[in-house]
């Protein structure tokens, strides 16, 4: 028998960390007027990932991972 936390583990992905690219293409797309909406949909992304990197631009001024950046 399964438990709950066994069956969220399962369905859940690794966590994959886009590549600095990726990342400054997002940024680049909204900085050129691009919704939320678009850029997920243009790079394949999850919404999620994309208002958090966009988010996280506009709070720190980078869009880099933790362990690269030096406002961490």
């Amino acid at each position: 028998m399964q438990t709950a936390s066994t069956n969220i583990c399962e369905r859940m992905g690794h966590f994959q960390e886009l590549s600095e690219f990726k990342r400054g293409t997002v940024i680049g797309c909204h900085l050129c007027n691009k919704s939320i909406r678009e850029i997920f949909l243009l790079l394949n992304i999850p919404w999620s990932t994309v208002n958090g990197i966009i988010t996280k631009w506009k709070k720190l001024g980078t869009a880099a991972t933790p362990h690269n950046a030096a406002k961490w």
